[in-house]
């Protein structure tokens, strides 16, 4: 089995090109988990305030056994949060809880534009990186139009944006402009949710063609595209196959047949509307 590569952020700092994502989950299926995820090879965790389930990973972490120099792990913060004051608080409630004295990247979970604060929340994790308490900061759920006030105000780009993408949702427009400003596009809910996605017969037959499982033909479509998908699983048996998609490469046709499927962004959550 293929080990997981890295991505290069924009400061530099390497970071896994696959990872695990906590929501939803209890503290207690999140420790066992993130262990179970360590020992198996990945070494990016996504959890969030808002997952309620922090504590959890941090127990993970320590049960493990891996030298945490080797993990990346990502938190998010929420709108209560907004403010370069508040943000420093938000990041040492979330090390607390982890156990950690350091975040590998800190996330603004939702831009809450009615809120109307998330610059001063990003000017709080510009003096956050500036400190050393982190080593990257980024945004989730963030459009174009949210990244520009950014882009605007302090003249500095996420390393990161997370959003909602899979091969029905691809994003296009979001992509692109990631690109064009060096950000990193991470993938949640990348194999889709409740299962409807990967019953897709376009994904099925592929997967068939190629003796692979379907969320293996996506992850690895993820992959190709340089996103950096966050499948959540809370079944050990499903890490090593989602994990398992370094060693394979789908073709031109193949990608064209995923590309098929795109439904634009209908039932994409809106950012404008929802947040928290």
């Amino acid at each position: 089995m293929t080990d997981i590569p890295n991505v290069t952020l924009a400061n530099g700092i390497e970071m896994p090109a696959l990872g695990l994502g906590m929501s939803p989950m209890g503290d207690g299926e999140a420790e066992a988990i993130v262990a179970a995820a360590l020992q198996a090879g990945y070494r990016l965790i996504d959890t969030a305030e808002n997952y309620r389930n922090e504590a959890g990973v941090g127990r993970g972490i320590r049960a493990s056994g891996v030298d945490r120099d080797e993990m990346f792990v990502t938190t998010k913060f929420n709108e209560r949060w907004h403010g370069e004051a508040e943000a420093q608080q938000a990041f040492a409630n979330s090390a607390e809880r982890l156990g950690l004295d350091r975040i590998d990247l800190l996330l603004i979970h939702w831009p809450n534009p009615r809120k109307d604060r998330y610059v001063e929340a990003w000017r709080g994790l510009l003096r956050l990186l500036e400190e050393g308490k982190v080593r990257a900061i980024g945004v989730s759920n963030f459009k174009p139009a949210h990244l520009d006030r950014l882009l605007g105000e302090t003249g500095v780009a996420p390393h990161v944006n997370q959003i909602e993408l899979d091969p029905t949702h691809s994003r296009p427009e979001e992509r692109a402009y990631h690109a064009a400003h060096g950000i990193v596009t991470e993938s949640w809910s990348p194999i889709g949710a409740g299962g409807d996605l990967l019953a897709n017969r376009t994904i099925v037959d592929l997967a068939g063609r190629r003796s692979k499982t379907p969320a293996q033909i996506v992850l690895r479509w993820h992959v190709q595209l340089g996103l950096v998908p966050i499948p959540k699983t809370s079944k050990p048996e499903r890490l090593a196959e989602n994990k398992d998609v370094f060693d394979f490469e789908l073709d031109q046709g193949e990608m064209d047949e995923l590309a098929s499927i795109d439904g634009g962004d209908v039932g994409v959550t809106d950012a404008d509307r929802f947040g928290h």
